[in-house]
């Protein structure tokens, strides 16, 4: 299994660059930039390849709303070059709120969009002939009867470092989940229980692993929470690990998106948490984060982090393998990063 992370900010982006490329020394294999509608993430990843030799470096994640199909497709590219074949797409549907409010684009078909995205990414790094595409979202070159009518296929200019760059696709929900399974390299879920995913994913992905084409490898996946090792972390002092972990999900199953339209809740009811997840979100919208916090089932947090003794620890990590997880995504906790993947990768 490998080790990913997603890059922590803490102390500034070149302290965090310098924590990035000392742990690709101690056993980091992927490290996942975020963007929502902070600073892009791709300036980021041309100065992480600079500093480092090993580790890959995935966006974690970029909408396919922001950019256009073909300058996804050439971006991808030539962060590729830059880190010399070690980039990964993780490509994402991020929210309307995010779309139209700062994009100022409409948030029509996100599923679709993405599918058309891998599709488009594709076909540009292969470079065998000028990109020709029409779908429901994405159409170049321009239909006729749209701008001057002067457009034409091209190819990419240079040839790409590999034709085949790994694209993760952070879906949610059953249909686009099923879409990952069939067309993704790898899969970026959330609040992933290696215990009881089959009961929220598991047909979906069944569904589009049926449908996957020969000529991709196994659907990858990339799951995990915090981690804290230490035979000390049993009873209150576990919980207490635990419990750093409980405003992220009561922001997610509380306050992303209105009622009726959160699908981080949605994911919540499904676990079986259904009463737990209708407490949540009341509390949240109503001011009560605290409480929201407190409200989240101890069991999610239980099975969706890494904290506890050795032993333990390795379980869950056979747990998450056993489940198909092939890489595991963790947030240390404490200061010395270092030692914590070194204790990780020693289980594994």
């Amino acid at each position: 299994m490998k080790i990913s992370m997603m890059m922590s900010y803490a102390g500034g982006f070149v302290e965090g660059a310098r924590r990035v490329a000392e742990l690709e020394k101690v056993g980091l294999d992927v490290v996942w930039i975020p963007e929502a509608y902070s600073f892009d993430a791709i300036s980021q990843v041309g100065y992480l390849s600079a500093i480092t030799s090993r580790v890959e470096i995935g966006t974690g994640i970029i909408n396919v709303y922001s950019r256009t199909a073909s300058l996804t497709a050439m971006t991808a590219a030539g962060c590729d070059y830059v880190s010399n074949g070690r980039f990964i797409l993780g490509l994402g549907a991020s929210g309307p709120q995010v779309v139209e409010g700062f994009h100022g684009v409409a948030y029509e078909k996100p599923m679709q969009r993405i599918k058309e995205y891998i599709e488009v990414c594709r076909e540009v790094w292969k470079r065998e002939k000028g990109l020709s595409y029409t779908g429901q979202t994405v159409q170049v070159p321009l239909p006729a009867g749209q701008g001057t009518g002067m457009g034409k296929p091209l190819k990419l200019i240079n040839h790409p470092v590999r034709a085949d760059i790994p694209v993760w696709w952070a879906s949610l929900k059953d249909l686009s989940v099923e879409a990952t399974a069939e067309l993704a390299d790898g899969w970026l879920p959330v609040f992933f229980m290696p215990d009881k995913f089959e009961q929220v994913w598991g047909t979906a992905l069944k569904k589009g692993l049926a449908k996957r084409s020969p000529s991709l490898k196994p659907l990858e996946i990339s799951a995990g929470g915090l981690l804290a090792i230490d035979e000390s972390l049993v009873g209150e002092a576990k919980d207490k690990v635990l419990d750093m972990a409980r405003p992220n999900v009561a922001l997610y199953v509380g306050g992303m998106g209105a009622r009726g339209k959160n699908f981080y809740n949605d994911i919540c009811r499904e676990y079986g948490y259904e009463q737990e997840a209708a407490e949540i979100q009341d509390l949240y919208l109503s001011g009560k984060k605290d409480e929201a916090a407190r409200a989240v089932p101890r069991e999610m947090l239980e099975l969706t982090n890494l904290v506890g003794p050795a032993g333990y620890v390795r379980e869950r990590v056979a747990a998450f393998r056993a489940a198909g997880v092939t890489m595991l995504s963790v947030s240390p906790v404490g200061n010395d990063h270092v030692a914590a993947l070194s204790a990780l990768r020693s289980l594994i």
